[in-house]
């Protein structure tokens, strides 16, 4: 084929014959064309893969898409003041102020709208008066040194606040009311030079934001109010449900008990680990909200935290016990079989006194099972010991197993085989683990439930009947992993 410049582009084949090649304009034009539907086609499947996760976010939790609804009805409520010509008449241009301030404090919860409300009420107030009491005293000095006061005040103050923000305590109540501080004083001083009728601009300003903040509150509290001394209390008692049924699932893995279900539940461990800083934020939320359900105004909120970290220390625990997984095969079968009622009885016996525990928490009443949940629990750790106790004469076997011992004939010192001690370490290990998680519940969950217990005076129960633990065992402490090593010196 020809070209417009009459040339005409052909390829010899290898039978001698030739073939005649396309414009490649045309190829390039059908190129282009493919990029761009392909291009369209991955935009819009972004987009309703978008849609879809949107979606199932406000199926998974309708709270999130009413609290967007909230937020949308106290813009609209705001905007009346500058919709409405009275309204206006009446707080001027600062309206928009309200609109702003509905912006920056409708948190989700109602501890978080009430906790920045009442930061930005009380520092916008603070700094306000503070820039004018100073504006006035520089204007009284005269209006040559207004700049030079008005700038020292401006560095003293925003440095010292500034400064304070690194302090835990005022960080964790108190960081956003020193943020509006800074900057409400520095554009009532700095607007301040240039205005004349400062005080009743701030004035305005003031009573838009305290509009705003109230409008806030009331939508927040009384339009399916979201409680975050709520979402701590249950958070803290889901927490404690996943770390048991992890722990069951853990053990029962290790000795080929599982099933699918159970390695699902396996990671439930994963979500005490990574919930520290919502409990932290969530405890200090709580603290601003008012008496709501079965929580009063000073319920103790600071000891929530305590149980999360006291759960994350027997996560740990869950975690270090995942990992021997991967080495479950290479410990032999008979050490295995031995150790394994007292694996599971102490596994069982730890998960229940979470269980109890988690009761305890989501209920607000005492428990009188709590006591021999600890005992069963104590004296499964003293079964699992005495097992390994008895573990070093298991070490030493036969070549030939069964036959010589039913014929009761004796097996020289030349026939017995010493297991290697590599191939135990891994079930001694996984059993000290058990039993150092068995320790850290007694001396944290158990302690740090009771602290809450008696702090927020929980219920007690109605029928209180004496139960008495399955065994008659000594209630000694539970012992550390260290002493439970010994056994190992004997081989």
């Amino acid at each position: 084929m020809a070209n417009k410049n009459g040339v005409e582009w052909s390829i010899r084949l290898g039978d001698g014959s030739s073939m005649e090649l396309e414009p490649e304009s045309k190829y390039g034009v059908m190129r282009i064309w493919d990029r761009l539907k392909s291009v369209i086609v991955r935009f819009f499947i972004r987009v309703w893969m978008f849609i879809k996760k949107a979606w199932d976010l406000g199926l998974d939790d309708p709270r999130k898409f009413l609290h967007s609804l909230k937020v949308g009805v106290a813009l609209i409520v705001v905007s009346l003041f500058y919709y409405v010509r009275p309204l206006y008449d009446g707080v001027g241009g600062s309206a928009v102020w309200a609109v702003m301030t509905v912006v920056v404090v409708f948190e989700y919860t109602v501890g978080g709208t009430l906790s920045k409300c009442l930061n930005r009420i009380c520092a916008t107030s603070l700094a306000g008066f503070l820039a004018l009491g100073i504006h006035l005293l520089a204007n009284h000095l005269g209006h040559q040194f207004e700049p030079y006061i008005m700038g020292i005040s401006l560095f003293l103050l925003a440095s010292a606040t500034t400064f304070s923000r690194f302090i835990p305590v005022v960080k964790a109540r108190f960081d956003y009311g020193c943020m509006i501080f800074i900057l409400t004083y520095s554009l009532v001083s700095v607007s301040g030079y240039r205005v004349e009728d400062l005080l009743s601009v701030a004035h305005e300003r003031l009573s838009t934001i305290i509009i705003g903040t109230c409008f806030c509150i009331i939508i927040s509290m009384l339009i399916f109010p979201v409680w975050a001394g709520l979402e701590l209390h249950l958070l803290i008692a889901r927490n404690m449900d996943k770390l048991a049924k992890s722990l069951d699932c853990c053990v029962a893995e290790y000795f080929g008990n599982g099933d699918e279900e159970a390695k699902k539940s396996l990671q439930g461990y994963k979500c005490v680990l990574n919930s520290k800083a919502s409990e932290e934020l969530m405890a200090n939320f709580a603290r601003w909200e008012p008496a709501h359900g079965q929580f009063n105004f000073r319920h103790p909120w600071k000891n929530y935290p305590k149980i999360g970290m006291s759960s994350r220390s027997c996560a740990y625990c869950v975690e270090t016990l995942t990992s021997c997984l991967d080495s479950k095969n290479q410990v032999p079968e008979s050490i295995k079989k031995h150790l394994e009622s007292a694996c599971m009885n102490l596994s069982t016996s730890s998960s229940n006194v979470i269980r109890e525990l988690a009761t305890v928490v989501s209920t607000m009443t005492r428990s009188v099972k709590i006591n021999m949940a600890v005992e069963d629990m104590k004296n499964a750790v003293l079964e699992l010991q005495n097992d390994l106790n008895t573990l070093p004469p298991l070490l030493i076997q036969p070549h030939d197993d069964y036959d010589k011992k039913e014929k009761n004939q004796t097996v020289s010192s030349t026939e017995v085989t010493i297991m290697p001690l590599f191939e135990v370490i891994p079930i001694v290990s996984f059993a000290s683990l058990l039993i150092e998680t068995a320790s850290r519940i007694e001396e944290n969950m158990v302690k740090t439930v009771e602290e809450l217990a008696e702090a927020a005076k929980f219920k007690q129960p109605k029928d209180i009947d004496d139960v008495k633990p399955k065994n008659n065992q000594p209630t000694n402490k539970i012992i550390s992993d260290d002493e439970n090593m010994i056994a190992l010196q004997r081989v």
